[in-house]
């Protein structure tokens, strides 16, 4: 497997899958969240509102992935998974590598090849980018996917150095 970083917007990216750091409802919300579903378009948000209908009717439990549709991206495939809220007084960072781990278990059996990555659980959820970045490439490294290309996409460069550095 190949892990590269690139810095820009992962709703440009052509890959077979891009990861979502979705909220639990499924049916967008900000950030990642919500430039997925804006720039994806109403498919996506069709298909979420199955998969609310059907199996997560409570919603998608944190570090869990489930796939849809890519609607209007570039991509295939978009696979939504919900972060853990980061917290001082208790370690949620097993939460955090299940998304990844979970994210390239849902893109190996749907036959994708290449993943483009968030940085799941830094925006709004407040984990510290230097240890989300440890969690996230232990995770993908230690994954034993057959998933060939691994992007993760920083959306600024502070996010993308200290990827590199841990790189």
């Amino acid at each position: 497997m190949e892990i590269t970083l690139v810095q820009g917007d992962i709703t440009e990216q052509r890959a077979d899958a891009v990861v979502n750091a979705a909220n639990s409802s499924l049916l967008g919300g900000g950030g990642v969240d919500g430039a997925i579903h804006r720039r994806g378009g109403p498919e996506i948000l069709q298909e979420c509102r199955g998969l609310r209908a059907s199996r997560y009717g409570r919603g998608l439990p944190t570090g869990r992935a489930v796939a849809t549709t890519a609607g209007r991206l570039p991509a295939k495939w978009v696979i939504h998974t919900v972060g853990p809220v980061h917290s001082a007084s208790e370690d949620r960072s097993d939460l955090l590598a299940s998304c990844y781990r979970e994210s390239l278990r849902v893109a190996e059996s749907l036959g994708a090849r290449s993943v483009a990555f968030p940085a799941i659980s830094t925006g709004i959820f407040g984990w510290p980018m230097d240890d989300a970045a440890r969690i996230a490439l232990d995770a993908v490294r230690q994954s034993g996917t057959a998933v060939e290309d691994v992007r993760f996409v920083l959306f600024d460069h502070d996010a993308y150095a200290v990827f590199e550095a841990r790189l």
